[in-house]
């Protein structure tokens, strides 16, 4: 297997983390040339990742000779410029999330990548997280039976860099930020052949002096009748709070990957030492992360890109994928400005799925309701008359019987 060579496009905090993995996780793997539009920040970070090339032209980046890969790691409203070069010279082509600013947008890079026929894997790293691969395993496996229900949340005080805060540049504001990571994380455990069929949204401006939104809550119906909620916010104060929960016929899972991860820290000292990612303090109580990068799911999520890649193969996260998750954002908006429920529109290829559903068990002709244990051991049953449509109870066993 050959090393790869990457052009990183970007050098902001997710060019960091991005770069951080790749030279830490694979090693054979390296980014050989940067894009940056500030000589400055792209000299300063060629050194800080000893990168032999920096440039201010994506061109340069992208048509690099050593380059086999390109990272695009761009503020959104670069990203169609950039997946357009880059398809254009034939190479391989990761994507920061959200892949697009909306849903058209969206489309019409998914439609480059596949003309070119080249390799594009989307980089939603939150799909990637231990907790999640192996949840997710587990869902497959069919620990928790139908999955009925599930709860998405990040909430934090707000992106690092200007251009988040910008609509324009953005697309919106802590839906297409946020909503994206917790979207795809809900479509990974509903099963991505279900195809999300309409949304109910609200989102606010609660608290900064900006166009977008700074909160949002939102419910997703699919098409077997369950239900994915996501929760996000750039008005959180204490850190990054990243949550997740699913409901089954079967099993519950509940997952903290973030705010509390069994680290804990309390320090009086002085200073300002970098405890984790949105960190608001570094001292008093803190709740440092061990391995960032893998707890984020960069690690995982580049080691199946390249093995994929190298494979012939699709990765878990493609451009598809992100196509899905913008037309699901376009769908927010559209629902908070009309105050109601609003349909998914998009260029659907999942197939159908079927709606939940289950035999019931019965008992002496009546269908049972629930069974449960009574704190003396009796076994109640709670049935249901199919033709007088009555309730009842029964008991039906003690533990000496």
């Amino acid at each position: 297997m050959k090393a790869q060579k990457i052009a990183m496009l970007g050098t902001g905090l997710i060019g960091d983390f991005y770069t951080m993995t790749l030279h830490g996780q694979r090693n054979r793997d390296s980014v050989a040339i940067v894009y940056s539009r500030s000589k400055e920040r792209g000299e300063a970070f060629s050194k800080r990742w000893n990168i032999p090339n920096y440039t201010t032209s994506i061109e340069d980046a992208i048509n690099h000779p050593d380059v086999s890969v390109v990272v695009v790691a761009l503020p959104n409203h670069m990203h169609e410029e950039a997946i357009t070069l880059a398809a254009k010279s034939g190479k391989a082509i990761l994507c920061t999330k959200p892949l697009a600013r909306n849903g058209a947008e969206a489309k019409r890079i998914l439609d480059v990548v596949e003309k070119a026929g080249v390799f594009a894997g989307y980089l939603e790293d939150l799909c990637y997280t231990p907790k999640t691969l192996k949840a997710v395993k587990s869902v497959k496996a069919g620990a928790v039976g139908d999955v009925l229900w599930v709860r998405s949340r990040e909430t934090h005080p707000g992106p690092h860099s200007a251009w988040f805060w910008d609509d324009k540049q953005a697309g919106g504001g802590c839906i297409i930020d946020l909503g994206c990571h917790c979207i795809e994380i809900i479509r990974n455990f509903v099963g991505k052949n279900n195809r999300p069929v309409e949304v109910l949204c609200w989102r606010d401006t609660l608290v900064h002096p900006i166009n977008a939104e700074d909160n949002a809550i939102a419910l997703i119906k699919f098409e077997s009748g369950a239900i994915g909620q996501f929760e996000v916010s750039w008005t959180f104060r204490g850190g990054m709070d990243l949550r997740d929960e699913v409901a089954g016929t079967h099993g519950t899972i509940w997952m903290n990957h973030f705010l509390r991860t069994g680290f804990e820290m309390f320090t009086a000292a002085e200073g300002n030492s970098y405890v984790a990612e949105k960190a608001e303090a570094s001292t008093g109580w803190l709740f440092p992360v061990g391995d960032e990068v893998a707890e984020l799911g960069y690690v995982d999520m580049f080691s199946d890109m390249f093995h994929s890649m190298e494979a012939g193969t699709q990765p878990m996260e493609t451009f598809y994928d992100g196509y899905v998750v913008n037309a699901i954002m376009d769908a927010c908006y559209k629902s908070a400005e009309s105050n109601g429920w609003a349909k998914v529109d998009l260029d659907w290829r999942g197939g159908s799925t079927p709606r939940i559903s289950s035999k019931p068990q019965t008992f002496e002709g009546k269908t049972i309701i629930k069974q449960e244990t009574l704190p003396d051991g009796r076994v109640k049953l709670i049935l249901k008359d199919p033709n007088t449509q009555e309730f009842t109870d029964r008991i039906v066993a003690t533990v000496n019987a």
